[in-house]
């Protein structure tokens, strides 16, 4: 499963810094782009599977609305 999210960055005096437009609330940082990159996919992943166990399956719903 691919979600597509936009991240807005920016070069602070030592490390490349961003945060997620969709969850404001989810800001990190890197060295490099590719690390910030790497960093910012690591805190969503955290906080999207926060409470969910180990075990956990996926199943792809389709709304109609």
């Amino acid at each position: 499963m691919k979600t597509k999210l936009n991240m807005v960055y920016w070069k602070s005096q030592k490390f490349w810094v961003g945060k997620l437009l969709e969850y404001p609330e989810i800001m990190t940082q890197g060295e490099t782009l590719e690390e910030l990159e790497e960093n910012m996919k690591e805190a969503y992943l955290m906080m999207a599977m926060e409470d969910v166990p180990q075990d956990h399956k996926i199943k792809k719903l389709e709304l109609a609305i």
